[in-house]
């Protein structure tokens, strides 16, 4: 992929990496997005659709054949066993759908944006740098709860099955601290857009170096 630039942009629920990658796609960016792809891959007729049926049964799929999603999370939620089936179904499709993403356009440097929520937990190395887009807990709560119209329990459920700050912290190239208001966001946003100029395309990087995909 000469030219090409893959930022791994990542975040616990309602830290607003979201956000930081609107500001980030202004500049110039290609935003993927896993979650979006992950809705792609196992939609009716997607390369994971049938495999996820057929693990987790007809209960799934909705009156439209659709997968039902909070349906599909209660049964694996508390179920670390049928996650990992899922992972296995998902993340391989999700991936070469990513792949696909990575064609390359005229324009002679693209940087493009994955924002992968669960980057850490599933240990992805696609990126050639790390950014972590990163939120006091508390606020982070109540973002959720008071913008998003989530319930309280919810969200401190799902924080409790995510990495924590400090694992995201540590895989970071670099972090970008949502704590403030949106014009420090913005600001810090257009720092990390001047920063990843400086990152080696992959045509300037020797092959596995740094994580290829």
């Amino acid at each position: 992929m000469c030219g090409v630039v893959v930022m791994g942009l990542t975040g616990g629920i309602g830290s607003g990496k979201s956000a930081v990658a609107e500001f980030l796609a202004g500049r110039g960016a290609v935003i993927v997005d896993a979650d979006d792809l992950a809705r792609q891959v196992v939609a009716p007729g997607g390369p994971a659709h049938a495999a996820v049926v057929e693990r987790f049964g007809p209960g799934v799929v909705d009156a439209d054949g659709a997968i039902d999603r909070p349906a599909l999370a209660a049964m694996v939620f508390d179920d670390p066993a049928a996650l990992s089936d899922l992972n296995a179904i998902v993340h391989p499709a999700v991936a070469e759908a990513f792949a696909r993403c990575l064609v390359e356009e005229d324009a002679p440097r693209r940087v493009v944006v994955a924002v992968i929520p669960l980057l850490v937990e599933v240990g992805w190395q696609g990126a050639d740098a790390v950014v972590v887009v990163d939120s006091p807990e508390d606020l982070a709560v109540e973002r959720l709860v008071t913008d998003r119209g989530m319930d309280l329990a919810d969200v401190r459920r799902r924080m409790a099955a995510q990495a924590t700050r400090a694992q995201r912290r540590a895989r970071a190239d670099r972090v970008i601290v949502n704590d403030g208001s949106w014009d420090h966001l913005r600001r810090q946003a257009d720092a990390t857009w001047e920063w990843i100029q400086t990152v080696p395309t992959r045509s300037g990087r020797v092959q596995g170096d740094h994580g290829d995909p």
